[in-house]
């Protein structure tokens, strides 16, 4: 499988009320110059290389080929650094992130047509950045993909992923690792092992790379172990929410969603925890009108690997009869 190009922003956060700088990592595929920029942008607990599969596939797709497609991996997951204050991992901050970002790759090589692709979190985050139209984008959105996420997310969802959130854990191998992570993610849809143990590879480290980063434990380093790839810490305000807090972000989310332009394509797995048909039902009828597809035998969320699932991303971004 081809790989994609690694490369790093740094990003100003305070931190304890000082200003620090954080490495932002994001994974580039296609045309390093092509003025056609799709980002993907992933969920909670996951990272930019879950993208792979979406990503060649629109490369190979796009008319001429010429596309630039940019995984990010939001600050403390993948390889970008991790916060030194909990409370800065939140959608705001991230938005805030992405903006540096596109300012950076509109500045490398500018931007002309911008389109969004976000699972979970990176759908929430495409919705702050496509529902504010006064945000210093490059260029306004001009498609959005949300991935089995919208302004309402029910508290049962909440609850479950709040179970393992945070749980690190150390593994003997990829493949118990794999099966480990299988046992919370089966709302993921079915996959060959093969698949699956590729959407594992890049979600973990040797416990020993984790001896730099600030946050994380170092006692008890096992060189030939591994250990999940985030930060324990994300975990923190997510389990601080409430059913009230939930409510009130809702209303939020609602009047950033009711200011969206973009063409919108919601997509949901048909026994997804996250998004409600009535949720969907109010999406398709508010704001951008977003079109629906449903994927059968899939919950929360679509992982964009099996082939009729980037069939129907493609269609949308490049039009596909």
């Amino acid at each position: 499988m081809a790989e994609p190009k690694l490369s790093n922003l740094s990003v100003n956060r305070s931190v304890a009320g000082q200003n620090r700088t954080f490495k932002f990592a994001y994974w580039q595929w296609g045309e390093a110059t092509s003025r056609h920029v799709v980002v993907c942008a992933h969920g909670l607990s996951r990272q930019g290389r879950d993208f792979d599969v979406l990503a060649q596939a629109l490369v190979a797709t796009a008319p001429s080929g010429d596309i630039r497609i940019i995984c990010p991996d939001v600050l403390g997951r993948g390889q970008s650094d991790w916060l030194g204050d909990p409370m800065g991992y939140q959608i705001p901050l991230y938005a805030a992130d992405m903006i540096a970002l596109l300012t950076h790759l509109h500045e490398a090589s500018p931007i002309s047509k911008f389109d969004w692709v976000g699972t979970s979190m990176g759908g929430l985050i495409g919705m702050v950045l496509a529902g504010q139209p006064g945000l210093p984008l490059p260029v306004p959105m001009r498609k959005l993909v949300l991935n089995d996420v919208g302004p309402v997310i029910e508290w049962t969802a909440i609850e479950r992923i709040g179970r393992y959130l945070g749980q690190s854990g150390d593994f003997d191998s990829l493949q118990a690792a794999a099966d480990a992570m299988w046992s919370v993610s089966t709302g993921f849809g079915p996959h060959t092992p093969a698949q699956w143990l590729e959407l594992t590879r890049h979600m973990i480290k040797p416990v020993k790379a984790f001896k730099n980063i600030e946050a994380a434990e170092t006692s008890a380093m096992t060189p030939d172990r591994l250990r999940l790839h985030y930060d324990p810490s994300i975990a923190m305000p997510f389990k601080q929410s409430t059913q009230a807090s939930t409510l009130a972000g809702e209303t939020l989310l609602w009047e950033i969603y009711e200011h969206i332009q973009a063409q919108t394509l919601l997509l949901r797995g048909a026994d997804s925890d996250l998004l409600t048909r009535a949720t969907v039902r109010a999406m398709q009828a508010r704001g951008p009108h977003a079109q629906l597809v449903e994927f059968a035998g899939v919950g929360h969320a679509p992982t964009l690997i099996a082939d009729d699932q980037v069939a129907v991303v493609s269609r949308f971004l490049f039009d596909h009869a």
